[in-house]
């Protein structure tokens, strides 16, 4: 009989530790954080608890069952991939007929190109600076102020004007020199066409234009090659896609009269991009 109760005594014990639900094994285990566990015990309690509710009460069951397929598409709306999605497929800002052309409204904003590779920001004037040395494209907000940006769209360089991955969204082209040319035509020629461009408000001194085109054209200023900030309220200019020579572009520009300045500056420099529909 001493055997028999000793026997007993040893299985209670043995079935003790395994009932206790104390598997330290899985502490060891590579891989397995102390949240892991934590979670697991959490399932085998909530397990657990809806046995017990199946037992007694079967539509608490198939009420936890229904919850468990609600949260299913949840998982799946996660991204496979952490490509860069382009943000140039479009904020469609709108467009406007002028003579045969149609323009976009607004300036350029995006930090994509077409393929959805990411245009570097340069913030700081060392940034700037190496970008256009390195003949790279870049981009930035006048003052490098998101807000300022919300109004006036971004300042690129002219190599991200110039960079075979295209900068203009779908639908769009950047605009030539040609283009504007004709444009400036259509409103009158060079000497009267800046004041049919330029916007009825924004601009110093009451320098503002009628928009009579709806072309909308804002003194947004621009970024000069080492970096600084200048003209803003006073100038909107903006790239051509023409090439002048191996270290500057054609750009075009509005200012405090009615006329539209055409000139060629370093491809460092920051200025605004306006598009056209294909």
């Amino acid at each position: 009989m001493k055997k028999v109760k000793t026997i007993f005594t040893i299985s209670g014990v043995i079935f003790l530790l395994f009932s206790s639900g104390n598997i330290s094994g899985y502490t060891d285990c590579p891989g397995v954080s102390a949240s892991d566990q934590t979670q697991t015990k959490s399932v085998q309690s909530n397990t657990k608890s809806a046995q017990t509710k199946t037992k007694t009460t079967p539509p608490v069951s198939k009420s936890a069952q229904t919850k468990t397929k609600t949260t299913q598409p949840v998982s799946k709306s996660v991204p496979k991939s952490s490509k860069n999605v382009p943000d140039n497929k479009i904020k469609d800002v709108g467009a406007v007929r002028i003579g045969t052309q149609t323009w976009a409204v607004a300036n350029l904003n995006v930090s994509t190109f077409r393929n959805g590779d990411t245009i570097p920001e340069a913030k700081t004037n060392k940034e700037w600076v190496a970008a256009g040395d390195a003949g790279k494209p870049a981009w930035c907000y006048y003052n490098n102020d998101p807000a300022i940006g919300l109004k006036y769209g971004k300042l690129y360089n002219w190599y991200a004007v110039n960079d075979p991955r295209g900068l203009a969204p779908a639908g769009w082209t950047l605009s030539g020199d040609s283009d504007w040319a004709k444009l400036i035509n259509t409103l009158g020629g060079q000497g009267v066409a800046g004041g049919k461009l330029k916007n009825n408000s924004r601009w110093n001194d009451g320098n503002n234009g009628t928009n009579e085109s709806g072309f909308t054209g804002f003194p947004g200023g621009y970024r000069i090659e080492n970096g600084a900030f200048v003209n803003i309220g006073n100038i909107g200019i903006w790239w051509s896609t023409t090439e002048d020579n191996t270290l500057s572009a054609i750009d075009h520009y509005l200012s405090q009269g009615n006329s539209v300045g055409r000139s060629n500056s370093p491809k460092q420099r920051g200025e605004y991009v306006r598009c056209i529909r294909n």
